[in-house]
């Protein structure tokens, strides 16, 4: 499978999706770099909203626990990586960071699942977001 990093807004999405692509991962890899660019949770958005299920979305920028993770899925990703976070644990206390890191992020994404009424993943859908005008939903839990 291919998957296409980096995609950040729709019309590269559809090109992606066009061209075969596998998957694509909405990323702005590791960060802004201009100042008022969109945010990747905003992109996904708009991408979610214009690809659907026609191939797969996975996100990876900013996720910073689990309750952002949560927001991505609900979002419409199909699953989210955590990026720089692994390795500022990896630096600070070795294979023992990483996974001190992993079962907190587990541990909040389970919290947040039971706090929205949900008993797994496949649940998690765009009725758990705010509802905002403008594309349909936020980033925001309510």
């Amino acid at each position: 499978p291919i998957v296409l990093k980096g995609i950040q807004h729709v019309e590269d999405a559809k090109f992606a999706m066009d061209t075969g692509i596998d998957a694509i991962l909405v990323s702005n890899h590791g960060g802004r770099q201009i100042d008022g660019a969109v945010g990747s949770i905003d992109a996904l958005g708009d991408i979610t909203n214009a690809i659907g299920d026609q191939v797969d979305i996975l996100f990876d920028s900013g996720i910073r626990g689990g309750a952002d993770a949560f927001k991505a899925l609900a979002m419409g990703a199909k699953a989210v990586g955590i990026g720089r976070p692994y390795v500022l644990a990896l630096a600070l206390s070795g294979d023992q960071g990483v996974e001190d890191l992993l079962l907190n992020y587990l541990a909040e994404f389970e919290l947040t699942m039971a706090l929205c009424g949900c008993n797994n993943p496949n649940e998690i859908d765009r009725t758990y977001l705010k509802k905002n005008p403008s594309n349909g939903f936020t980033n925001s839990l309510p």
